[in-house]
């Protein structure tokens, strides 16, 4: 492995080590739901570990199809990487994005059957600044990083509010349909109930007549 690709490694562990994990098997996909409003960054990090780490050094085959579709199950991004990577997508709509993860090769198959891990984190928004501005001695660059980067977060910060607003009107709406209904359900319940039994009153007046008992 390159000296670049091997310090991409270390910095998937980094980054991964608070982050969630699945198996994949051969030809497997898996789907998580992330909850993005619309205007959104996402950026992932993945990184795919067979249990032996030998055939991680030695396999250049492995490799995952990372495929986004967005809460009308419209495709928005399908790229094929290898064993590890990060990808990024902007929301074009508020709600729930499907992120499906599928091994790419057939050579696994030298496993026996042996699941792979993959390692994945999922981050929202603006999350750090440039480390190139950071680091140079201008501090009023180092002033606009840092500004752009709070103006990021804010933007960021209002989208969810928006979003989470929303949510709150739908369910607001539907709560009131659904109040709306079982107050109609009550009022033909009461009605059948009031009918049913004025009709029993009269059935039962008719039998007396009819027998002259009044």
């Amino acid at each position: 492995m390159s000296l670049r690709g091997t310090g991409f490694l270390l910095q998937c562990y980094l980054m991964l080590a608070a982050a969630m994990y699945f198996d994949l098997g051969e030809q497997e996909e898996k789907c998580i739901i992330e909850e993005i409003p619309v205007d959104t960054l996402v950026t992932g990090y993945f990184l795919l570990e067979p249990w032996d780490l030998k055939t991680l050094t030695h396999s250049p085959h492995l490799g995952v199809t990372v495929t986004v579709k967005d809460p009308d199950y419209e495709v928005q991004m399908s790229k094929r990487y290898g064993k590890f990577g990060k990808f990024t997508f902007t929301a074009h709509a508020s709600g729930q994005h499907y992120l499906c993860f599928q091994t790419n090769s057939t050579r696994f198959a030298v496993f026996a059957g042996e699941k792979l891990k993959l390692h994945l984190d999922v981050q929202m928004g603006e999350h750090s600044t440039d480390p190139s501005t950071e680091n140079t001695k201008d501090n009023l660059e180092i002033l606009e990083s840092n500004l752009k980067h709070l103006i990021d977060q804010m933007m960021h910060i209002a989208r969810q509010q928006e979003y989470q607003r929303e949510k709150e009107e739908v369910f607001r709406q539907i709560s009131e349909d659904t109040n709306s209904k079982v107050l109609w359900w009550a009022v033909v319940q009461t009605s059948l109930l009031l009918s049913v039994g004025f009709w029993q009153m009269k059935r039962l007046k008719d039998f007396f007549i009819a027998k002259k008992l009044v």
